[in-house]
């Protein structure tokens, strides 16, 4: 009958790394995660079958902290894209889940089915399949999103799911198994009650922070909505007040026109041309995305920063509504920036053109020579004397639900921000306009 419990074994130790592997987000390539996981796992789980076959069962569980726990928590450290805190509690998580279901399934199978592991290989081959069918419908895709959002707070969830993983060992294990401590039966009931109400207190407090996010989230967007219908408006009447300036300039060119006065004619007319340009701005003959570009280009201006701008796209069909995000968020980061550097050194350019079925993004602005971001990480900070912060998640939620990413980093004392995006189309199009080197103004 010992045979039943070791197969048990071996089915859970499999579980558990299929079980951790559902939450894990490893930096790997998914090929290469499975085959560097179920290689190094497959020679874990060969190890402790054999200390098992020669040390016995009692000795293995004494040891199984050792023999497999940090092992895996090393190996799978390494691969994996999240670090600290939140590794630390899907590990963790993981661990104590199917501790749990080993030590309910055990108890179970002493008092019920006498101890003869029948009823604990049957309920282990039954629970295992069935919380991995819980996890993979009901927590994988909110947990994963959870991390996503939410950058700091886990340690105290972490902490407090290694302190139960640590717990219930020692109250399963230590001395000897619980099944040979029956006066302790109890107290090992309580803390799997314990942990299975703290648990669901920490997955309702996880679930509330993923509302809270979601909420925020719809209401940036409303924001920038009500921001973009509001730069539309603001448009609106300039082109009333420029309609409405033009019967002055041309009662001013009629007079000079009829004194003969050729040249002073001419520079008037240049004069009203890049008035006329500041107001509309051949930025981009999308009107939305012109309408961003405008608005920004006119607050650079004020503060007297040097524009780049190299725009190639035309009047086809794009979704506007996350690119303005994108745009809207990415040049205020750069006002945010130069208005904190000397007036000499505000200068910043736009790259913005097709890559076969993809629109690429570059936003470079010059930045404090402090400011470090490495590639690949998103800078959190504030608005209080900082460079750059709460506007990037928002382009990246934008850019991924367009099917691409983002990235940012400093390099020689500039801050860029990549973004790539799948526009669905090859890259031909009609009506390109295309502004290449300093901005309509020029050099200020």
């Amino acid at each position: 009958m010992a045979l039943l419990r070791d197969l048990s074994i071996f089915w859970a130790m499999f579980h558990v790394i299929f079980l951790f592997i559902m939450l894990f987000r490893s930096r790997l390539t998914r090929k290469k995660t499975v085959i560097i996981a179920g290689t190094g796992m497959g020679v874990l789980m060969f190890l402790n079958g054999a200390g098992l076959i020669l040390f016995g069962f009692e000795t293995l569980a004494k040891a199984f902290l050792f023999t497999c726990s940090i092992p895996s928590f090393l190996f799978f450290y390494v691969m994996s894209a999240d670090k600290r805190c939140r590794f630390l509690l899907t590990f963790c998580l993981a661990d104590t889940t199917c501790l749990w279901i080993m030590a309910v399934t055990n108890l179970l199978d002493h008092y019920l089915g006498g101890g003869k592991y029948v009823l604990l290989l049957v309920s282990r081959l039954v629970a295992f399949p069935l919380i991995e069918y819980c996890v993979w419908r009901f927590l994988r895709k909110p947990y994963l999103e959870l991390q996503d959002a939410v950058k700091g707070g886990w340690g105290i969830f972490a902490f407090m799911t290694m302190l139960y993983y640590v717990l219930l060992t020692v109250v399963v294990q230590f001395p000897t198994n619980i099944v040979n401590r029956p006066e302790d039966t109890f107290l090992c009931i309580l803390v799997l009650l314990l942990m299975f109400f703290n648990y669901s207190t920490i997955f309702s407090a996880l679930y509330r922070q993923l509302l809270l996010y979601r909420k925020q989230q719809s209401e940036r967007i409303l924001q920038e909505q009500k921001n973009a219908l509001e730069k539309q408006l603001e448009d609106q009447q300039r082109i009333r007040r420029m309609k409405h300036d033009m019967k002055g300039h041309a009662v001013t060119l009629s007079g000079l026109l009829a004194a003969g006065k050729l040249e002073e004619a001419q520079g008037y007319l240049k004069g009203v041309a890049v008035e006329m340009d500041s107001l509309s701005g051949p930025f981009c003959a999308n009107a939305y995305l012109n309408a961003v570009f405008v608005h920004y280009y006119q607050k650079l201006q004020e503060m007297g920063a040097r524009c780049t701008l190299d725009i190639q796209v035309g009047e086809e069909e794009l979704p506007y509504m996350e690119l303005c995000q994108i745009l809207s968020n990415g040049l205020e980061n750069v006002c945010d920036a130069l208005q904190g550097l000397e007036s000499d050194r505000r200068e910043m350019s736009v790259q913005m053109k097709y890559s076969r079925a993809y629109l690429v993004i570059r936003i470079r602005n010059r930045c404090r020579d402090s400011l470090y971001v490495e590639k690949g990480v998103i800078p959190v900070t504030g608005k209080q004397g900082q460079d750059h912060g709460f506007g990037l998640p928002t382009v990246q939620e934008a850019a991924e639900r367009l099917g691409g990413g983002m990235s940012c980093y400093t390099e020689q004392g500039n801050f860029v921000l990549d973004v790539m995006v799948r526009t669905g189309g090859d890259s031909c199009f009609a009506g390109e306009i295309h502004v290449k080197g300093e901005s309509p103004r020029g050099k200020r």
